[in-house]
């Protein structure tokens, strides 16, 4: 009886969730919340930017309404914050006279990626049962938005969650976990399709199985992509990974005679 009281109180607690990854969504107990677009760029900002901290009315009010005058981004900044919406009575950011933060109680699916990341991407090296789920490092910050405020927090999140992906991939086939080295290797190249060092960590990952013709094929079409798009060949690297499949060096410089 005691662990059913337990669950129950949990159940009745969830916090609300803020989704920012691939798209913006705002929910409580698996409900989708409708929010008016400069309500969601109120959540979003106070999620990404100052995170935790409170931040200044008068700076958040600028960064959010930067084409207007200061008169009126507060007068936009105090609208938005009497309008946002009050699930079931309870409050998702924090307010007084000068400053304004998000809610302590609001989960933020931003947030534990990174610490996903930082786990992943440790001196140490990944502990394999710590790595967890990979799905949240495979999408972009709110992929669709153009605020300026937001361009350098999202090309910083990329990075880091391509660097993540990457060193997955290579643990996860040190442990011939090769189903899983391969999603996250490919979901590298998704993010970014002309990085070599996730095309290398697919070709790793056929090598390691003896997919040769795998790995020839991903090589073939990294090496058609960068020419067609940047009129560039692959690294010697990259090159050297293959070139003992066809028992010469694939496109390596040969010195001249």
């Amino acid at each position: 009886m005691p662990y059913v009281q337990r669950n129950a109180v949990a159940t009745s607690v969830q916090a609300p969730r803020l989704s920012l990854l691939g798209g913006f969504e705002l929910s409580l107990d698996g409900e989708r919340l409708r929010v008016s677009s400069p309500a969601q760029r109120l959540l979003a900002y106070l999620a990404i930017c100052p995170r935790h901290r409170p931040v200044r009315r008068a700076s958040l009010a600028e960064h959010l309404w930067d084409r207007t005058s200061e008169t009126r981004a507060a007068s936009n900044l105090r609208s938005v914050l009497w309008r946002l919406p009050r699930p079931r009575g309870r409050q998702l950011v924090v307010s007084d006279a000068t400053t304004v933060r998000l809610a302590a109680d609001v989960d933020v699916d931003l947030w534990a990626a990174e610490e996903l990341v930082a786990v992943i991407c440790s001196t140490r090296g990944p502990v394999l049962e710590s790595m967890g789920d990979l799905a949240p490092l495979g999408a972009d910050l709110l992929p669709d938005w153009h605020d300026e405020w937001l361009i350098v927090e999202r090309e910083s999140h990329r990075q880091k969650r391509l660097h993540a992906l990457e060193r997955s991939s290579g643990h996860l086939r040190e442990v011939e976990l090769f189903n899983d080295a391969l999603t996250a290797g490919l979901s590298a190249v998704q993010g970014e399709p002309l990085r070599e060092s996730a095309h290398r960590r697919v070709i790793e990952v056929h090598l390691a199985e003896g997919n040769h013709a795998e790995a020839l094929r991903q090589f073939d079409s990294y090496r058609r992509l960068l020419a067609r798009e940047l009129g560039l060949p692959p690294s010697p690297a990259i090159r050297r990974l293959v070139a003992p499949l066809v028992g010469r060096p694939v496109d390596l410089d040969r010195p001249s005679d």
